[in-house]
């Protein structure tokens, strides 16, 4: 071939110790590691997750089974669903193959951020320990993944809930920080001459993932936060008591929770185009519809939420809306299973264990997106919401659709990852026993749910026809995919201990990982693209215009240097949620009031002393981490755009902050409209509202100053003026302070809605205040300590314009809650 690959690894390195090689991923910031990282503790939650799912299928094996009974059944059944959603198909598709890949596919050395890119790895792994962690420190909640309102603020599974939400919170802070990376990679860091339209498609899937993530997990974020401090401190939107709405929740949760299929769907179908492309030897069909469809899809994805929820009683003109967009999200859907089927059409296809999952994934999504589109038939959606046709239906689409390009990808980057290849054989048995296992299983569920057996219930009666013998043929398929699952782990396991043979390009793919040593090296590739790239198959291109890559010695490239002060960061994050899961600041609960320290149970009085430990924890970490370079030597590691890596970064993070106030504001605006949340006589004063406006619009016009001192070179000014900015936030924060005890004592917000809402939305930009101020004493320290000069600029860029931003959104509180 005219295009020369990287040779293969020519020396073994030593075995290492365990130690050794958790030390190297706690201080990583090679993004080849962090998606391995991912990898490994998506497959532990499937793991522990499909062993919960076999325990609920023994139980309704049979009618009037003792297994699992009543709040136990619940806890299994949440446990399940959130391990599933939440630690498995989403994280491993879009930062397990999007870590390793993306760059690999861009042609650059790492990802934008890539010590930001290992706090949010250890933010997602002690996530999961924290939720799992509440199965012995006070019970798994029981209120489902959907912790619908007002089953989540039971007082019997407060501290299981809890522990959810603050998972859930944690998790979603990772998963921002790891999509505002992959958008700022995208969009700052692609190979010299690559255009938007000529990346792979698996690229761009994972791009129009973060976008998705980005918009609309601040509905997740806000459901869950509201949930928390109504368990907390009493606060609440959805207490019908004081006049909420627990539907409000239910609109929350679904406005992420629905697109969140899509951030389960979009990443693979990127797999999937890979695999047909390569195994059919042909380019994608359609690539540029293909790319128009992933973009559809984000748009429409966020106008069907309400689709979840014909049956809570909506207004008939909001269900034909939702019920049309249900529709229309069909489409681009399709039309990607199109482009899938014409780029296997007439090609030389090469019947290996990844084109059996593709196979397979086409045929059984396609079945779980025909009874999609049922379930937007408002009629039959109302007579089969709450019975097994939609539990057959989710799995259809996610366990046996989606999950199937989980071991397709796998199975086609194994060699990359690993350099070696999985077992043909035990692939094929895995995948036939899945296939067969996932019809056992879920079939039978589609019927039982069109006799109508009810979901969510741990038994039922005998005698009713087919009842029993359906579920008895479901628990067996159950079984089976255990089976499978077991074959999985052990094809994986027994490849890792065969030396490594696999070539740089095994399957001869187009794209560009597949000219890195198999497995990669630390740099990724020791040569240089050409700047032409015609198509998205630049490796065809090249070979046929007789390219040639250009060698690089390895000793030239520099790459960020490793760092424990993002694990440390991320431990201390992990010690405070673990604190405000099991214990709280105070011993204070809504019902009792406040009571003496030490009179909580020993559980309580730990979390909260690992909750006040936690906080120097942070600042020691976060500061260190801000007082070491990224890079040894000053490099330029973006080229695409004006703006550096940092903004870029918090540029797209800030999306993220719009949705989770917009949606907080929505659904204020909405009680306040309705007439639910009435302000009461005594409300804070306009005057101060007004001093504090002007002190922080002042400091934005301060900071924006100091940056621009810094661009020109007058450090000494530049330092006055961050000083400025901490001293403005500090007398907002103090005003604020004075006017929450103030107000708080004047009514009580556990009686009031208006003023629980005012509560959770101000008090929520007031942690954005203690946020931004952190972010702007960074830089502070930066230059305190000679860290910056005119090669390195620190985070006051990002810093700076997160700043901005709580400042604007401080203009609409105060239009929302004091003048209005």
């Amino acid at each position: 071939m005219t295009v020369q690959h990287a040779p293969p690894p020519t020396t073994t390195a030593a075995r290492r110790g365990a130690w050794e090689v958790i030390k190297d991923y706690m201080m990583t910031t090679d993004h080849k590691k962090i998606g391995i990282l991912y990898m490994v503790t998506s497959v532990v939650a499937y793991a522990i997750a499909g062993i919960l799912a076999v325990l609920i299928r023994l139980q309704l094996a049979l009618p009037n089974q003792g297994l699992l009974v009543g709040h136990d059944y619940n806890q299994v059944l949440t446990g399940h669903a959130a391990l599933m959603v939440f630690f498995f198909l989403i994280p491993i598709g879009l930062f397990g193959f999007g870590n390793f890949l993306l760059p690999l596919q861009l042609g650059v050395r790492d990802v934008a951020l890539p010590r930001v890119n290992t706090f949010a790895v250890w933010l997602f792994v002690f996530s999961m320990v924290i939720f799992i962690a509440s199965m012995w420190n006070g019970g798994t909640p029981g209120a489902g993944w959907t912790f619908y309102y007002p089953l989540s603020v039971d007082p019997t599974q407060q501290v299981g809930i809890s522990a959810m939400m603050v998972a859930l919170a944690l998790n979603g802070i990772g998963s921002l920080l790891g999509s505002a990376n992959f958008a700022a990679t995208i969009v700052n860091m692609r190979a010299p001459g690559m255009g938007l339209w000529k990346m792979p498609i698996f690229t761009w899937s994972i791009f129009a993932t973060s976008l998705l993530q980005l918009v609309s997990l601040g509905g997740l974020t806000a459901a869950a936060l509201v949930t928390y401090l109504e368990i907390k401190l009493g606060l609440s939107m959805f207490n019908p008591g004081i006049g909420g709405t627990p539907i409000l929740m239910q609109q929350f949760f679904w406005f992420y929770s629905h697109p969140a299929v899509y951030v389960m769907l979009l990443p693979y179908l990127g797999i999937a185009a890979e695999i047909a492309s390569t195994m059919a030897r042909k380019p994608l069909f359609g690539y540029r519809v293909m790319v128009y469809s992933l973009l559809g899809i984000v748009l429409v994805s966020l106008l069907v939420w309400a689709h979840h929820m014909f049956a809570v009683g909506l207004p008939e003109a909001w269900q034909i809306a939702f019920a049309v967009a249900t529709l229309i999200v069909a489409v681009p859907t399709g039309v990607k299973i199109f482009n899938l089927i014409g780029t296997l059409w007439g090609g030389r296809i090469m019947m290996k264990t990844p084109t059996y999952w593709l196979v397979g994934f086409i045929f059984n999504f396609l079945v779980g997106g025909i009874t999609g589109v049922s379930l937007g038939m408002i009629p039959f959606d109302y007579q089969v919401t709450m019975s097994y046709y939609v539990v057959a239906h989710f799995h259809n689409v996610m366990m046996f659709g989606t999950a199937f390009l989980v071991f397709g990808g796998l199975a086609y980057w194994w060699p990359k990852i690993t350099g070696r290849f999985l077992d043909e054989r035990l692939g094929l048995w895995h995948f036939w026993v899945t296939m067969i296992g996932s019809w056992m299983t879920f079939l039978p569920q589609y019927i039982l749910g069109l006799l109508g057996m009810p979901r969510r219930y741990y038994t039922y009666p005998e005698g009713n026809f087919a009842w029993t013998e359906l579920n008895f043929i479901s628990t067996l398929g159950a079984l089976t995919l255990l089976v499978g699952g077991i074959m999985w782990v052990y094809n994986m396991l027994q490849s890792l201990r065969r030396p490594i043979t696999a070539s740089p390009n095994p399957w001869g793919g187009f794209t560009l990982e597949w000219t890195a040593a198999s497995p990669p090296a630390a740099y990724n590739f020791a040569h240089e693209f050409p700047t032409n790239f015609p198509t998205e198959r630049p490796l065809y291109d090249w070979e046929k215009g007789g390219e040639k890559l250009t060698p690089v010695d390895p000793r030239s490239i520099h790459l960020p240097v490793d760092s424990i002060w993002p694990f440390v960061t991320a431990l201390a994050m992990f010690l405070m949620g673990y604190g405000l899961a099991f214990g709280w600041f105070t011993n204070y609960t809504p019902a009792a009031g406040l009571q003496p320290f030490f009179a909580a149970s020993p559980n309580h009085v730990f979390a909260s002393i690992l909750l006040y430990l936690s906080i120097p924890l942070f600042m020691w970490g976060l500061f260190k981490w801000a007082g070491t370079r990224e890079y040894a030597v000053p490099v330029e590691h973006h080229h695409l755009t004006k703006y550096d890596n940092g903004f870029m970064g918090m540029a797209w993070f800030i999306i993220s902050e719009v949705g989770l106030f917009g949606v907080l504001i929505a659904g204020y605006v909405y009680l306040r409209i309705s007439g639910h949340a009435e302000p009461p006589a005594m409300r804070p004063n306009i005057w101060l509202a007004a001093l504090n406006t002007l002190i922080l619009v002042s400091s934005s016009f301060v900071i924006h100053k100091a940056e621009q001192d810094h661009h020109h070179g007058r450090y000494t000014w530049f330092r006055l003026g961050l000083f400025i900015t901490l001293l403005l936030g500090t007398l907002f924060m103090l005003f604020q302070v004075y006017e929450f005890s103030l107000f708080g004592h004047e009514s009580d917000w556990k009686q009031n809605l208006w003023q629980s809402c005012f509560f959770i939305i101000v008090g929520l930009h007031g942690l954005h205040i203690l946020i931004g101020g952190t972010g702007v004493a960074l830089p502070y320290y930066q230059a305190m300590t000679g860290k910056l000069d005119k090669y390195n600029h620190g985070s006051i860029g990002p810093a700076s314009l997160y700043w901005h931003l709580v400042d604007v959104v401080w203009l609409f509180i105060v239009a929302i809650f004091y003048a209005w």
